[in-house]
C-alpha cells in the first residue's frame, strides 16, 4: 500500500473542495452582479438550506447583505470560460450580464435575475446572518428551483484552485446499498 504523504495546509481544497461552481447573481439597487462561488455545501434537506462563503471584498457581498437575497445558478463544462472571466474581474464597474452575453431571466420569488444559460436556478433568501460578521457565510434557504430536465447529470465544474477546473465524472448507481429514503 503506498505511503500517504505531508499535503500543504493551504491548498486542501485540492482533496475536499464541496461541489460545483456555482454563478452567484444578486441585486440591489437597480444594480446587478454576478461572482463566481465554489465554497458552498448542503446544510438541511427540509427547509432546503445552503452555507456559502462570500468574501467581505466581493460586491456581490454587500449586495446580498442588503437584499437578503440571491440565485445560485448551475453552469455547466460549456460555460467554463465564463465562469473563470466572471470570478476574475470587478462588478463595481461593469454589467456582467452584458458583458459575457448572458442571459437575465426574471425570478418569481426574489428580485434578482437567474441566468437563462446555467442548467439549473434556485432562488434563495437568507435564512440566517449569525456567521456573516465573523466568516463571511451566508445561510440561504431555497424558495424556489427550476432545472432543465436534460441532460439528468449535466457535466459541473469542479475548482480545486490554482485556475485548474475538474468536470464530475461517471454516475455510479448505489442505490440498493441505501436502505434509508432520504
Amino acid at each position: 500500500m503506498m505511503q500517504k504523504k505531508p499535503w500543504p495546509l493551504h491548498d486542501v481544497r485540492h482533496w475536499l473542495e464541496p461541489g460545483p461552481v456555482v454563478l452567484i447573481s444578486s441585486r440591489w439597487q437597480g444594480r446587478n452582479n454576478i461572482m463566481t462561488l465554489g465554497w458552498h455545501t448542503i446544510l438541511e434537506f427540509t427547509p432546503s438550506l445552503i452555507g456559502c462563503m462570500i468574501s467581505a471584498g466581493n460586491i456581490s457581498f454587500d449586495m446580498i447583505r442588503q437584499s437578503g437575497e440571491c440565485v445560485i445558478n448551475l453552469p455547466d463544462a460549456s460555460m467554463v470560460d465564463i465562469v473563470a472571466k466572471i470570478g476574475n474581474c470587478d462588478g463595481d464597474h461593469i454589467d456582467k450580464f452584458a458583458e459575457f452575453g448572458l442571459t437575465a431571466e426574471k425570478c418569481e420569488h426574489v428580485h434578482a435575475s437567474a441566468i437563462a444559460e446555467c442548467h439549473g436556478s434556485f432562488e434563495c433568501r437568507l435564512y440566517d446572518d449569525a456567521l456573516v460578521d465573523n466568516y463571511n457565510f451566508f445561510i440561504f434557504e431555497v424558495v424556489a428551483a427550476r432545472v432543465k430536465p436534460e441532460p439528468e447529470w449535466p457535466q459541473t465544474l469542479h475548482y480545486p484552485g490554482g485556475g485548474l477546473f475538474r468536470t464530475d465524472g461517471e454516475v455510479i448507481d448505489r442505490r440498493k446499498l441505501f436502505t434509508k429514503v432520504s
